[in-house]
């Protein structure tokens, strides 16, 4: 963590209540911290995924990235370690599992996310239900392959691979479905450009649409953008977990935003 961010996590510490649903005056945000949040039950792929990032983890496979977000707080230049990626920029096990058993608890037809890196966070996606589609979008080539490689390890056959720039190849993603119906916005890190993918993937919400923002407290221009979409008059129902962010769209549910301890 950066100084801004060790900021961020303080006040962040100083506001979160609602461990394990208590205090919680909403049925349905109580149902999903109890249940989905807090959920202990051992799903077989988290063993699974954990032991292929293990794997990962020990390779000394090097390779230069192209970034087309705002960098990275973790990396200096170009030049990657496969197993720094693994430990350092991957999804972290406590939240890709969380969005595994969000995912089960929600049933989503599509699972749409933007910045599929070297493939783990997808892979919790694609193995929450196999006959579900999800389609990731990487703007390296190179990461792609790697991404690629976790796919057919995992065995994650559902998952459809795009690469190219968010601007160019989102566009015609969200033009192909009636409805997104959960979207996990992880690249790009910028406050306009995650405001612009938000507004775009909103002309697809549905009432059961879950929207899921990463790194919510990266920078100030993040923290600025998490606010503006959390406020939105479409979005009903808002959670803060300090390290990711997620809206609903339920017009039966009272808008209310929740600071939640994780």
């Amino acid at each position: 963590m950066n100084f801004f961010q060790i900021k961020s996590f303080i006040k962040y510490c100083i506001k979160s209540r609602y461990r394990k649903g208590y205090g919680l005056h909403s049925p349905f945000v109580f149902e999903l911290v109890r249940d989905v949040f807090y959920c202990k039950y051992p799903f077989y792929a988290f063993d699974e995924i954990k032991a292929f990032k293990r794997q990962l983890a020990h390779s000394n496979e090097t390779f230069d990235m192209v970034d087309y977000g705002a960098g990275s707080v973790n990396f200096n230049g170009k030049t990657r370690r496969l197993s720094s990626l693994a430990r350092r920029s991957s999804i972290a096990s406590k939240y890709g599992e969380l969005l595994f058993r969000l995912i089960t608890y929600l049933k989503p037809d599509n699972i749409l996310e933007l910045g599929t890196s070297i493939g783990m966070s997808a892979s919790y996606f694609a193995l929450a239900d196999r006959r579900r589609e999800v389609n990731t979008i990487e703007g390296c080539s190179v990461t792609a392959g790697y991404a690629k490689r976790t796919f057919d390890a995992l065995k994650c056959a559902n998952v459809n691979q795009f690469v190219g720039q968010f601007t160019d190849v989102l566009p015609e993603l969200v033009a192909k479905h009636a409805l997104l119906d959960f979207v996990f916005f992880d690249g790009h890190h910028e406050k306009q450009a995650t405001l612009d993918y938000f507004n775009l993937c909103l002309l697809k919400a549905g009432n059961n649409s879950v929207f899921v923002f990463d790194d919510i407290h990266w920078s100030k221009g993040m923290e600025e953008a998490w606010e503006i979409i959390y406020k939105h008059p479409k979005v009903t129902v808002s959670l803060d977990l300090f390290q990711i962010g997620i809206v609903f769209f339920r017009q039966e549910c009272q808008k209310q935003h929740f600071v939640v301890k994780y």
